[in-house]
């Protein structure tokens, strides 16, 4: 996995990072889910360097023009219920893209700390020889990332994976590095190096789902 961590460029991303993490800023959820959305549009263009371009004539009022356009064709994925402004701030940038949904909760067999990841719910248009952006803001343990590659098995072969994270920990990006292809790259804003008994991010920023749109039974 080629793994691209910005946390030590000094850049407003770190910002938007700080007011996430930032327990009185987390009170305002319009601003945590902007801030999220803010996250993915940068991770996107810094991707947006690695894609193939073409020369297009471009026709203006006064004269024409040969510019450079993607011409890759993208599938992006978000990984419920978290993901969806992370999703909205790739889109924002790759508004041509088609787009993939996955629905992934942790079970804590009676309220214990050991888990298990399942899916249940997955549409996706055919992924080959596309490239396919997963959009996780916590890649905390891989393992949800895991379960969503491998639902993605019937869906054919893309070509290349992409993965777009806000706060990962250094045992879920090393536990991904495992189960992803060679050439996965991952574009993330922050590494923290420790998980709690739960598989939650410390320090991280608690539960993005709950802190973008409410606390779940």
């Amino acid at each position: 996995m080629i793994i691209h961590n910005f946390e030590k460029n000094n850049s407003v991303l770190n910002q938007f990072i700080s007011e996430l993490r930032d327990v009185n800023i987390q009170k305002d959820s319009m601003r945590f889910r902007r801030n999220i959305e803010r996250v993915g549009e940068i991770l996107s263009y810094e991707l947006s360097k690695t894609l193939e371009f073409t020369s297009k004539n471009v026709q203006t009022p006064l004269g024409d023009k040969k510019v450079s356009v993607l011409n890759d064709d993208l599938i992006l994925c978000s990984i419920l219920r978290a993901g969806f402004p992370l999703h909205q701030g790739i889109l924002n940038y790759f508004d041509k893209a088609e787009n993939a949904f996955v629905s992934a909760y942790r079970h804590h067999p009676k309220g214990k700390d050991n888990f298990e990841v399942i899916v249940n719910y997955l549409a996706s248009p055919a992924l080959n020889d596309k490239i396919l952006v997963l959009a996780d803001p916590m890649l905390a343990t891989g393992k949800t990332l895991e379960n969503v590659l491998k639902g993605f098995e019937n869906h054919g072969t893309p070509k290349q994976i992409h993965i777009i994270s806000v706060i990962g920990s250094t045992e879920g990006v090393a536990y991904a590095e495992k189960v992803f292809p060679e050439n996965t790259h991952l574009w993330i804003a922050t590494i923290d190096h420790q998980l709690n008994a739960r598989g939650y991010i410390v320090p991280g920023l608690g539960d993005a789902g709950d802190l973008c749109y409410g606390e779940k039974l």
